[in-house]
């Protein structure tokens, strides 16, 4: 039986999850499967990925094929190179410890990207808000001082008639009528 390692969808239109599962390929993908090894959620930003290395690293090491989308997550999470290492290692071209000390530095690498991705975003989003919030705050000031003005001209003292002629050149207007 050949397994492979593959998504299985939950969640409902738009808004998917998945689960990192261990199936028969010849299964359906949302169908029977051996083993359920983690999750995936691409909704969040950084992806959220949860999966179990041991068991993971037990079954490629039992021939099981990881799909793209799955061989992608396992590189992400160093799965695959975990057991690169471990080839290497029982291979006899390197050391356990090396093999150790060459996972941590990278794993270590990998969580200070993780997490200035997450600040950097976290970064922008605080700017943005205080764009917005300053914007806001033109836009205000625009309209106070637009109703200022106009209860200004609406509070002076109305032109007396005489004021009125003089302004208009001292000719009054023609009365309309008969």
């Amino acid at each position: 039986m050949p397994a492979k390692i593959r998504l299985q969808r939950f969640g409902k239109k738009g808004y998917a999850y998945y689960h990192i599962v261990v199936a028969d390929a010849r299964a359906p993908r949302d169908g029977k499967f051996i083993e359920k090894i983690g999750n995936y959620n691409p909704n969040t930003n950084p992806a959220t990925i949860e999966i179990d290395r041991d068991r993971a690293m037990e079954w490629l090491k039992n021939g099981a094929q990881p799909t793209d989308t799955t061989r992608a997550i396992l590189s992400y999470k160093g799965v695959l190179y975990k057991y690169h290492l471990t080839k290497g290692v029982t291979k006899g071209v390197l050391t356990q410890e090396a093999a150790d000390a060459k996972f941590a530095a990278w794993e270590n690498e990998k969580l200070s990207k993780i997490t200035n991705k997450a600040s950097n975003l976290a970064d922008a989003k605080r700017q943005d808000v205080k764009s917005r919030l300053a914007d806001e705050a033109k836009v205000r000031e625009a309209r106070a001082k637009a109703v200022q003005e106009k209860m200004a001209a609406a509070n002076a003292p109305a032109p007396a008639e005489g004021d009125a002629a003089e302004a208009t050149g001292g000719e009054e207007a023609p009365a309309e009528g008969n």
